[in-house]
């Protein structure tokens, strides 16, 4: 497990080079904030506690979904450009015959990306927020750390997501077109336009039900309050059980692959 931590910390530094970037990124990021937080306010004043937030905490879900937006890679930005390509080239025989396991690696360079991007483009954004709005932050450290739990999971779902979407581009031509249609599904059904809670009816329930919300929805609920006691357990399930159930198929479409590889290279 050494060697995947060093994998990790070798991702965070990579990205840590990249200083210009990170601060165009904060920028860009502030103000899509400013932009998305006064639509929601002209919103939540003709319609006050829509999806059960008020005003305040539907700013903050603005924030939140500002500081989670490249952590998560919704809008693309991981792992998975890299290892499409290498599978197109044939790069990727190469990674399957070195004596680590394919999934994990990819996991723990993932995970050294994202925990750059939540605190070099995500801190920044929501701290301006906070000062420029009446964001409705807990004072807790509990409700901070219960947030962070979520926010790991997320992160854990994101990755499997990507990488069973990566996967793909062994049977495709080009994983191109299934990225971006992931990307899409990403940005609607993570609640990143709107909060899921608001979506009607059956719409609402699937949108609520499908792995993306584990993404933003959950961590932004946990943060506000709306996860408590069984509740905050209830949340952490759905989280772990799409991780657990996602991570497995990419390890049956790893095996798959391998066989693939073996076959048409023997």
């Amino acid at each position: 497990m050494r060697l995947y931590g060093v994998v990790a910390a070798g991702a965070f530094r990579r990205y840590a080079t990249y200083r210009v970037a990170t601060a165009a990124g904060v920028f860009t990021n502030t103000v899509f904030g400013f932009i998305m937080a006064y639509t929601y306010t002209a919103l939540w004043d003709q319609r006050p506690q829509l999806g059960g937030y008020d005003v305040s905490q539907a700013v903050t879900y603005v924030w939140l979904g500002q500081a989670l937006l490249m952590a998560c890679a919704m809008m693309g930005g991981g792992f998975e450009d890299e290892l499409v390509e290498r599978i197109r080239s044939g790069d990727i025989a190469v990674d399957l015959s070195r004596p680590v396991d394919l999934q994990l690696w990819w996991l723990a360079g993932d995970m050294g990306r994202a925990f750059f991007h939540l605190l070099g483009r995500g801190v920044i954004p929501l701290g301006l927020g906070a000062l420029a709005f009446d964001l409705a932050l807990p004072g807790a450290s509990l409700t901070w750390l219960a947030f962070l739990a979520a926010v790991t999971l997320g992160l854990l779902v994101s990755f499997a997501l990507r990488f069973l979407v990566a996967l793909l581009a062994f049977w495709l031509m080009d994983g191109a077109g299934v990225t971006q249609i992931s990307w899409l599904a990403g940005l609607f059904f993570s609640g990143m336009l709107l909060p899921l809670n608001i979506f009607p009816g059956a719409l609402g329930e699937v949108a609520r039900a499908l792995p993306w919300s584990a993404l933003l929805q959950v961590p932004a609920d946990v943060l506000l309050g709306k996860h408590t006691g069984w509740g905050l357990a209830g949340a952490y399930a759905f989280q772990a059980g799409w991780a657990v159930v996602l991570l497995g198929a990419g390890r049956v479409l790893q095996t798959m692959a391998t066989r693939r590889v073996v076959v048409q290279g023997g």
